[in-house]
């Protein structure tokens, strides 16, 4: 509990900050957030280059979002979900008619990569596992995204039900069934994978 109260205190001064010196408080605003919005993005689009530009996007309709509002609202704003909020159409609108490509872990030349000769650390091992990972990035991938997003939010960026609910501007109960049927489907997809 105290560190979400520590959290919500700094969040209200930063956007205290905000409401009366925009230009002077953005780059702690970009500070705090940009590690987990970049994380997110790399997380729905599957390349970093594309998740830096969607991160840097959002920062940039954050920052002319805030300069449009009256400074009561920037102070009233639920910071995080709003932000995350702005990410999430970023990422829609760059992966709408795209699809994420999954590539095995290799040297540049084409050849596996060989680490010590520990079982977990062989290339086998090393190829299995990153075709497992790959093969749980394209399930994810080819949810609908209606799963997809709150299925990542919830159990990667390990957002709470309801500031999910707030990001998706959904009821909690309809987040938590989108991320049970998500969590479904992701079994069904990868057990069938398995057994062939």
């Amino acid at each position: 509990m105290q560190r979400s109260s520590e959290v919500s205190r700094s969040e209200s001064r930063l956007l205290a900050a905000l409401s009366t010196d925009l230009d002077g408080a953005f780059e702690a605003l970009v500070s705090g957030y940009q590690d987990r919005l970049f994380g997110c993005a790399f997380r729905l689009l599957g390349d970093a280059g594309a998740a830096e530009e969607a991160a840097q996007d959002a920062f940039v309709r954050a920052y002319r979002a805030l300069a449009r509002y009256a400074p009561e609202r920037v102070r009233a704003l639920a910071l995080r979900p709003w932000l995350y909020r702005i990410l999430l159409n970023v990422v829609r609108n760059r992966v709408r008619g795209k699809h994420l490509v999954c590539t095995p872990l290799v040297r540049a030349d084409g050849t596996p990569l060989e680490l010590a000769d520990q079982p977990s650390e062989r290339p086998e091992e090393i190829v299995e596992r990153a075709d497992a990972a790959c093969s749980l990035a394209a399930a994810v991938a080819a949810l609908p995204d209606r799963l997809r997003t709150p299925l990542t939010l919830r159990h990667i960026d390990g957002l709470p039900y309801a500031e999910i609910a707030e990001i998706l501007q959904q009821p909690v109960g309809t987040v938590k069934v989108y991320v049970h049927r998500g969590v479904g489907k992701l079994r069904e997809v990868l057990s069938s994978v398995e057994a062939s």
